[in-house]
């Protein structure tokens, strides 16, 4: 079947923006006329911004309605604006930023929305019935790995409310200095993994033996939910269940063979008390949602993210909590997202996060612009000023009211910035400490990214990624460039989709397909 032509369109983000992006698939060449008139001068790719008026050297390229760029020589009307034209501006300053100024009209309650949830006894509630095998250092992960497969195909059968058996397999717990200021982050956060609502409370670790990171410092008494009074010796007040933990330098164990019977022993016990859980109707204030892009494109801050946005805030007035993160991709908004801080003790917080990040690229000599990618540039964006105007899009409008910290557990609900590095899997992972139960993730160069401990929901800013990737991409952002959807229809469309995979009522791709990255903690400390 052959497809008509589309005809040439741009889009622009704000009546004062002096460039445009390039809407059809391909790009367009040399000569092509736009409605409004303007000629192009080149041919100009997919996603690239095409300059709508005459440019002198040193004029201010706008995007957003924001300063992305000073014209490195003259550019004229309909020619091409890329990267290697443009004079990145300098960094925002943390000073003299707005406090709590935006003040947004209160919305609605979301109300009677609900899904199929596995509530815990902390209260939280999974998406998902997993068992996790927590890990205090990488030496046992290839034992860990190899009972694990054994459970898969000998236990699990045998447990079908059970929906997994993942080991939480990461490159932390010795060769480290674990007494530095900062080693706090990577110890926590591995902590706060093994809570995450999708795990049932149920903690089990394997250790070696000899590392730094030993099991009651990963997992301190108090920090483990109380889940069977037989796993305590004196039941009451201040009561804390028994770590479950296999040593592999034990004396009993004898051969490989030992060391797997063992973990196998003790993963049926927790199998036996995850199986006796059934799903029951909560309301969809109990979803935790993080939100984040990867492969980004310049499509990216006008379809995904803005559809996401939207449901971002349905999620906020449905009670829900959602977290955005990714710092050197949010750095140049500072003043968007200080403004729009419910308090002011929360733009303090946003502000804290931000300078410590900057003194950690300081001490490594290394500035923001490094954040964007090959990909990202030949997607259409020039640099991490324009990257960043469309990854805040991705919070919506609702007000901010909390600040975490890398690997800090999230404690209310609302609108929260988590401070994360931008990398895919180390954002994924602190998110997941934060204690997500559900998780976002818009693209518009394709990534096959995906979390064996989380739903992963896949969002395309394009119809022609959609279109490639068909069994890869859970929603297609790219109809609302298309003009077949609105951003608030396809912010609709995800909301209701949430709502059916956290139920299990549908899988996204990522799942069937059993695509997940590793588990990667943000260690700013030194190695040893």
């Amino acid at each position: 079947m052959q497809i008509a032509a589309r005809a040439p369109l741009y889009i622009t983000m704000h009546p004062a923006d002096n460039v445009a992006i390039v809407a059809n698939d391909g790009g367009l060449p040399p000569g092509t006329v736009f409605p409004s008139g303007l000629t192009l001068r080149e041919h100009v790719p997919q996603g690239h911004k095409v300059a709508l008026a005459d440019l002198a050297q040193g004029d201010a390229v706008r995007r957003y309605n924001v300063t992305i760029g000073s014209a490195l020589k003259p550019i004229a009307a309909g020619s091409w604006v890329h990267e290697r034209l443009l004079a990145m501006p300098a960094a925002r300053s943390l000073e003299r930023l707005p406090i709590a100024t935006v003040r947004p009209e209160p919305q609605p309650p979301l109300q009677g929305y609900t899904f199929e949830g596995f509530r815990n006894p902390d209260g939280s509630v999974g998406t998902r019935n997993i068992l996790a095998i927590t890990q205090t250092v990488q030496c046992v992960a290839g034992v860990t790995d190899f009972a694990v497969q054994r459970i898969k195909a000998e236990l699990l059968p045998m447990f079908p409310n059970v929906d997994d058996v993942v080991a939480l397999e990461h490159g932390y717990g010795c060769g480290v200095a674990i007494d530095a200021p900062d080693a706090v982050i990577p110890i926590r956060t591995l902590r706060n993994i093994s809570l995450n609502p999708n795990f049932g409370g149920e903690v089990m670790v394997v250790s070696l033996g000899c590392e730094k990171l030993q099991p009651e410092r990963l997992m301190p008494p108090g920090t483990i939910p109380l889940i069977d009074e037989r796993n305590v010796a004196d039941v009451g007040v201040n009561a804390d269940s028994k770590l479950d933990v296999v040593c592999l330098q034990d004396d009993a164990h004898v051969g490989f063979m030992s060391m797997v019977d063992s973990i196998m022993r003790q993963a049926q016990e927790h199998l036996e008390r995850l199986n006796a859980r059934t799903r029951e109707t909560v309301p969809a204030s109990e979803l935790v949602v993080g939100v984040q892009c990867g492969g980004s494109d310049a499509f990216s801050g006008v379809t995904a993210n803005p559809a996401v946005g939207f449901c971002t805030d349905l999620l906020v007035r449905a009670g829900a909590s959602v977290m955005f993160s990714e710092t050197t991709e949010v750095r140049d908004g500072i003043d968007q997202l200080t403004s729009r801080a419910a308090t002011p003790e929360v733009a303090a917080a946003m502000i804290r996060e931000m300078a410590w990040y900057d003194a950690y690229l300081q001490r490594g000599s290394v500035d923001r612009s490094a954040n964007t990618t090959p990909g990202n540039k030949k997607g259409g964006l020039s640099n991490i000023v324009e990257k960043a105007m469309g990854s805040i899009v991705k919070s919506g409008s609702s007000p901010i009211t909390g600040v975490l910290a890398p690997g800090e557990k999230l404690r209310q609900k609302g609108l929260t910035y988590a401070a994360t590095p931008a990398s895919d899997f180390i954002c994924g992972t602190l998110q997941l400490a934060a204690g997500m139960n559900l998780h976002v993730f818009t693209t518009g160069r394709g990534t096959p990214y995906g979390l064996a401990e989380v739903p992963v929901i896949k969002v395309a800013t394009r119809s022609d990624l959609a279109r490639r990737w068909h069994d890869l991409m859970d929603v297609n952002a790219g109809a609302i460039a298309d003009g077949d959807a609105t951003i608030e229809e396809v912010g609709w469309e995800l909301f209701r989709l949430m709502l059916d995979v956290a139920s299990g009522r549908k899988q996204t791709w990522a799942e069937r397909w059993k695509l997940h990255n590793a588990l990667v903690l943000f260690n700013p400390a030194p190695v040893t």
